[in-house]
């Protein structure tokens, strides 16, 4: 099967997979003996609470993913654009789907009912994820568009927690398909 994407994209990729399988073998490795991890009700508590962190993860990346393609023209690779969006989420903030992305730690770990996932090894990874849409996410697009991303990012947040721009993050997939 042929992947048609950069392989920046595809380095990213692999690099979340393994900090998201490894950081969950790791985990659950050391909670085994654990009071906490060996509790039903946590793990009940846990899964509720990491399908909802997830559902929000997936529903932003789509939302994101979604406006994104209007930045595509021609044959281009996959998760690639041509043109600098900045309608839709993106006229709130710049990373939606990366943000939801970053929620994708916390939920899993959530999910495994690992304490030492949610308490350590997520947020790390978290930071991890933040770390590299500073540094490559936002190197890439200014390198792509320069005068035009400067403007863009002059005018608009990496992130936004207003409620309006969460609300048009979280909630777009639903309102958009009771249409």
């Amino acid at each position: 099967m042929k992947i048609n994407t950069s392989p920046s994209v595809v380095i990213r990729i692999v690099l979340w997979l393994f900090m998201i399988i490894g950081g969950a073998f790791y985990a659950l490795n050391a909670d085994k003996n654990s009071p906490l991890f060996n509790s039903i009700l946590f793990h009940i508590i846990s899964a509720i609470l990491g399908l909802i962190v997830l559902t929000l993860a997936f529903r932003a990346a789509a939302t994101g993913g979604k406006e994104l393609t209007k930045g595509r023209e021609g044959n281009i690779p996959r998760l690639e654009t041509n043109r600098l969006v900045t309608t839709g989420i993106y006229s709130c903030m710049r990373h939606p789907m990366l943000f939801g992305l970053t929620l994708l730690p916390l939920g899993w770990a959530l999910l495994l009912g690992s304490p030492t996932f949610i308490t350590f090894i997520a947020p790390l990874e978290m930071l991890f994820i933040i770390f590299m849409v500073i540094i490559f996410e936002e190197m890439e697009v200014k390198k792509k568009f320069p005068q035009e991303y400067e403007a863009y990012k002059a005018r608009v947040p990496m992130i936004s927690f207003k409620r309006s721009c969460l609300g048009k993050l979280f909630l777009n997939i639903t309102l958009t398909q009771k249409r």
